[in-house]
């Protein structure tokens, strides 16, 4: 399936896209073995409206230090915004990122390769404003090598984890969801990864997945069950998934998400993402991680949090990406008993 996902971003002259329509990625960064420092960077086109933005997020342990920039996209070479360059080298396989200087402190320049297969999957959602919602979808785990700095500090990245995201097409997704969860834990053999999405109500509108073997199996995900501890800021503390995969294996796994950080409100989302800003367009800020901002606080409550995972004895890593409704109606409900 991965043969049918261009892994380039759309040309910005394409004609006939539709005015909505946008082109993004997605990458963190983190080592194999602690939760600090996290990264993650993400840049979308938005040819239609002539609009490129992205955003980079630091998370230490005390601090998360966010950059967000935009520009015209016809005023960019398609391989560069704001201090971010990218490059395709083997779609599906290898990308070349670096961040250059920016108020962040944070530089990097490093090569990310594909360590297993990409699950790709096309999601369509009605939304409750009779919107619709239509785009390609694919995430994939890899490995990381080359540099990067904090104020200055260098550090040598070897083997360092990174999951992907890219996706494309036309995505509202306004109302109706009580909790979303797009979960990547990565262990050494495999990653397994999904895309879960409830109502208020707690019944299903998306499950989206697979376990994606380092041996090249990919073995899709058919049901999620989940108990999870969120605190009063709505920030997910701990818990517990249930994973049943096609060919039968069952995967409890546990988390520990107690680090903090990593609050998407500061690389955008939250609705700001394809509004048209003017050239070279830069802003920063910094969330202190005492508790002063949270997910209840911020314009969107969606988190990747960087959790330690435990499955059958086996430690993991990875995003816990999750976001519950603020809507005094919703209630989070555990599915497994």
């Amino acid at each position: 399936m991965e043969n049918q996902f261009r892994d380039e971003l759309v040309p910005a002259e394409t004609p006939g896209l539709p005015e909505r329509f946008f082109d993004r990625f997605v990458f963190n960064l983190h080592r194999t073995d602690a939760v600090v420092p996290s990264v993650l960077v993400g840049l979308g086109i938005y040819p239609p409206k002539d609009t490129v933005d992205g955003f980079a997020i630091l998370c230490t342990e005390t601090e998360q230090r966010n950059i967000r920039f935009g520009s015209l996209l016809s005023a960019t070479d398609g391989r560069s915004a704001g201090p971010l360059r990218w490059s395709v080298l083997e779609p599906m396989k290898t990308w070349h990122l670096a961040l250059g200087p920016n108020p962040t402190g944070l530089e990097f320049d490093v090569t990310w390769r594909a360590r297993t297969p990409a699950w790709f999957g096309e999601v369509a959602v009605t939304n409750q404003d009779g919107t619709s919602s239509s785009f390609e979808h694919l995430f994939q785990s890899g490995l990381y090598d080359g540099t990067l700095s904090i104020d200055g500090v260098p550090q040598v990245v070897a083997g360092w984890y990174g999951q992907r995201d890219r996706s494309r097409g036309v995505r509202t997704m306004s109302g109706g969801q009580g909790l979303h969860i797009w979960y990547q834990a990565q262990f050494a053999d495999r990653s397994i990864g999904f895309l879960l999405v409830e109502n208020r109500e707690g019944g299903r509108l998306l499950l989206e997945g697979a376990v994606m073997h380092t041996d090249g199996e990919l073995d899709t995900i058919v049901d999620v069950r989940h108990d999870l501890s969120f605190d009063d800021s709505l920030d997910l503390r701990s818990g517990t998934v249930e994973v049943t995969t096609k060919a039968g294996p069952v995967y409890l796994i546990s988390c520990d998400a107690s680090a903090g950080g990593a609050l998407m409100a500061g690389g955008g989302y939250g609705g700001h993402h394809g509004r048209a800003v003017e050239r070279d367009h830069l802003e920063y800020d910094v969330y202190r991680l005492d508790g002063s901002v949270s997910p209840r606080t911020l314009d969107s409550s969606l988190t990747d949090k960087l959790a330690a995972f435990s499955w059958n004895g086996t430690p993991g890593i990875g995003i816990f990406e999750f976001a519950l409704t603020r809507s005094p109606s919703y209630t989070y409900r555990p599915t497994l008993a």
